[in-house]
């Protein structure tokens, strides 16, 4: 069995701390293209991307919820990930989708990212996340805002996951409650 998917897995971390260098072009365009590669359901494929690259926009979403935001101002480039609700009830499925397809192809380009969560989080006690989102980035009101994936060379490096450290007890086979006899191998 190729261990390389596995392996590029274990190693992606969440990356809050960022070096200054600019994402290359290339790179930017290697993960659309994965976030538009990832399945949606119905092939409805209601997710939309904003790609951020501007540090003023950068500073402003990075306070977009009260806590679990501000490193965004550090980070080369954000992409905002929404999608059309009106294009597919499963908007949430496949932005979270596009997000993970994001974040990984970013770990396999070398790249750090981390997910913010938008979605039922709040900017300040009268406002969304979403709400102060839409009004800096003009989105429509048919627009959901799910995350923003922050991306950039890493400045910190975190430790891969370790296999002994995985949840096992909470696979089941055939039935719920059902666990496997035996261990599983590497």
């Amino acid at each position: 069995m190729d261990n390389n998917l596995l392996s590029l897995i274990k190693k992606r971390r969440s990356i809050r701390k960022f070096k200054s260098k600019k994402v290359e072009q290339e790179k930017i365009e290697k993960i659309i293209q994965a976030a538009l590669l990832s399945p949606s359901s119905h092939a409805r494929y209601p997710r939309q991307l904003i790609v951020v690259d501007d540090k003023k926009l950068l500073f402003q979403l990075s306070s977009s919820k009260t806590y679990g935001s501000t490193f965004l101002s550090n980070a080369p480039l954000g992409i905002v990930v929404t999608a059309d609700r009106n294009l597919s009830d499963a908007w949430i499925e496949d932005t979270s989708i596009a997000s993970t397809f994001i974040m990984l192809t970013a770990q396999w380009l070398g790249l750090g990212s981390c997910w913010i969560q938008i979605t039922k989080r709040m900017h300040s006690e009268t406002k969304t996340s979403e709400e102060y989102i839409r009004e800096i980035l003009n989105v429509p009101e048919n627009i959901r805002v799910l995350s923003i994936i922050a991306l950039g060379y890493p400045d910190e490096e975190n430790m891969p996951k370790s296999k002994n450290r995985l949840k096992y007890e909470s696979v089941f086979y055939n039935s719920f409650g059902k666990i496997l006899n035996g261990k599983f191998s590497e």
